[in-house]
This record gives structure tokens, sequence and C-alpha cells, in this order.
């Protein structure tokens, strides 16, 4: 995480000066679509050392926030973090940057990026919420992102492992800091299936019939507790 946070801050800080008077006909957004006449009436000069200024404080800031929320916080804070401050700075962004010029993409622009922010929160808000391992009289029911219903015929073995496979990819699902939810490949080129609400070990693994799996991790819940309830019912 540390490391994503510091090379997205380079880039941020990188991307104030890529842009300059010589290149900003060509690399521009909005301004690069402009008449010659209309690109007279542009102040550039300081339009350039604005943008300049904006994105060496949101390369300082980013780094040095997200490093607070991951020794202060939690590594989760510090996934939505991630995904919402460079928005909503865009957004503030190309909104205050209107008094130096102003067209019909940066309007339409500023209106895409809220909605754009207001579609991340409602899925950081659903996706963040534990999703739940609940027992029945003969099924298991993880309700919530990405739960399902297993009926306990369909489940070959339940274990309790220490260890979770090697992740390389995420195929389908929502991952925040140690919150995983959804269809993620492994190392070996297996697809499985994560429900962790958080890192709390042992993890519980259940392996269907047709051999796909599903690791379980509760947020607050003991795992080997969950697990003992989970045997109880099923031997009955």
């Amino acid at each position: 995480m540390t490391y994503t946070l510091i090379g997205m801050s380079l880039l941020f800080i990188a991307i104030g000066f890529i842009v300059n008077e010589n290149n900003a006909k060509y690399l521009l957004a909005g301004y690069n679509t402009m008449s010659d006449e209309e690109q007279k009436k542009v102040d550039l000069k300081t339009y350039i050392a604005y943008l300049r200024k904006f994105h060496l404080f949101l390369g300082f800031s980013f780094l040095l926030i997200g490093i607070l929320l991951k020794y202060l916080v939690s590594e989760n804070a510090v996934g939505i973090f991630i995904g919402i401050y460079p928005i909503v700075a865009y957004t503030y962004f190309i909104a205050t940057s209107a008094k130096y010029f102003s067209t019909k993409k940066n309007k339409i622009g500023t209106y895409i990026m809220a909605l754009v922010l207001i579609a991340i929160v409602v899925m950081f808000a659903r996706d963040y919420k534990e999703t739940k391992l609940i027992l029945n009289s003969n099924s298991i029911e993880f309700k919530g992102t990405y739960g399902e219903v297993l009926a306990f015929e369909s489940i070959k073995s339940i274990e309790l492992v220490d260890k979770k496979p090697k992740i390389i990819k995420r195929t389908k699902g929502f991952s925040v800091g140690t919150i995983k939810k959804g269809l993620f490949k492994t190392d070996t080129g297996e697809i499985v299936k994560l429900i962790l609400n958080s890192e709390n070990k042992p993890y519980i693994l259940l392996t269907k019939s047709d051999g796909r799996k599903i690791y379980y991790a509760a947020r607050e819940a003991s795992n080997k507790q969950l697990f003992q309830k989970i045997k109880n019912i099923s031997n009955k």
C-alpha cells in the first residue's frame, strides 16, 4: 500500500510539470479544441501555474494523508482514501479552473466527476459492509455483497486454514485493504471466491462438490466459533 501511495503521488506531481505553455495546444483538454481566437483570450500562463500548484499540492497531500491513515487508522481507510480523494480533488480543480477559461466540456466534466464520486461512495458503502455468514438448518448463507446460499449437500468439505492462496489478480469483485470480496485468480491459475471482511485468522475454507473454493473471514466474530457451529449443524 505504501508503494501505491508513493507511486500515485509521484504521478500527480509529474502531471503538474508535463503540461506547459508550449505543448498546451496539444495536451490541455478543452484548450486544445479552441480556435486560435479563443485561445488568445485565455490567460494560459496563469492557468498553467495554477495547474502546477494544484498537482503539487495533490501529490504531497495524497502521500501525507495516506501515510497518516495507514499508521493511525487502517489499511482499509487508505484503500477508501485512494479511491475517493483524487476524484474529489479533480472535481474541485475542474470547477475552480473555470475562472481561467470555461467551456461546455469543463462544465460537463465537473458533472461527470461528481456523478463518478457519488457512484464510488455508494459502491464503497455497499461493499465495505460486512458480508455475514448465516447458518440455517440445511444451508449456509453468505448475506451481503457477493454472497450466496450453499446447501450442506453441495459442500464437499469445511475446514480451518491459516493461509489463503497467493492472489495475483481480481477477476470480479471488490478489494480494499484487508477486505476482499468476489472472484480472484491465484498464482496456480485457480479461480477462488474470497469473502474476507478482515484478515482474522484462521480462515474458513469451504470446498464445494464441484471443487470450487470459498474462503471466509468475519470482521468481529470468531472464525473458530463459526466453524464449530457449522460443524455442529452439518453433522446433525
